[in-house]
């Protein structure tokens, strides 16, 4: 064994990385504090409380090579299910079918959650942890309890369960408050417009790439096949 795994601090939560960097900046006494006054290992009946009445996700995941991608999970109120102190469950509904999220986790099961109150308290909760995905009926056969939701399109195709590993607190200093607002959203549509479109031009930009370097390619094609007989008449001068 070496003295690196042997690090008292090992036993913390946090990488070594923060650990290290703590000791750098000289923060590791408040690093400390934080870790045992609010870093639990399940979720404490105040936090519960908390993800029942949350309508937004942000989920941090990472594929087997450590390359990163982080998304949004929305849906009513109390969409993520926690199904014991230690488990928390959140649905796929219908997306663009890239399945970024779901792919890391198949490589990588590590995850980030961290969902914002941005309307009343303005505080936030972190849970990482362990996650898997699974099937709506087989979740249903594990947790009979689990609800069934009555919006057409909003219907579960996959649920991502999560074995909760750290669960604290992300303070309020910078969360802006925001006030809600009515808004009709149609869940499970392929269309484009309530999807969003081309809001930021990729679409658009792509297909003036492509025709530019189609008619680049013309160009170059054009200029080959004139070249042979403009070589021959060149020769044909010099003799």
């Amino acid at each position: 064994m070496t003295d690196a795994a042997l690090d008292p601090r090992d036993l913390l939560p946090g990488s070594r990385g923060e650990h290290r960097l703590q000791e750098r900046l000289g923060t590791t006494a408040r690093a400390e504090r934080f870790y045992g006054d609010q870093v639990r290992d399940r979720l404490l009946p105040s936090m519960v409380d908390f993800v029942h009445r949350m309508s937004m996700l942000f989920v941090a995941t990472s594929d087997g090579h450590g390359e990163c991608d982080s998304s949004l999970r929305a849906g009513p109120e109390g969409f993520v299910e926690v199904l014991d102190d230690r488990h928390v469950a959140y649905p796929e509904y219908r997306g663009n079918g890239v399945m970024a999220s779901l792919g890391n986790i198949a490589e990588n099961p590590h995850v980030g959650l961290m969902m914002i109150d941005f309307v009343e308290d303005l505080i936030g909760l972190h849970v990482n942890g362990t996650a898997r995905v699974v099937e709506d009926a087989e979740l249903r056969d594990e947790y009979p309890d689990l609800p069934s939701d009555p919006v057409p399109g909003r219907k579960a195709e996959l649920w991502v369960v999560v074995e909760v590993e750290e669960a604290y607190i992300h303070c309020r200093k910078h969360i802006p408050r925001m006030l809600p607002a009515d808004r009709r959203r149609r869940w499970g549509t392929d269309a484009t417009a309530p999807k969003g479109g081309d809001f930021f031009g990729s679409a658009a930009t792509r297909r003036a790439e492509d025709a530019a370097d189609a008619a680049e390619a013309a160009r170059a094609a054009e200029e080959r096949e004139m070249s042979p007989s403009d070589e021959r008449e060149g020769a044909g001068a010099a003799s």
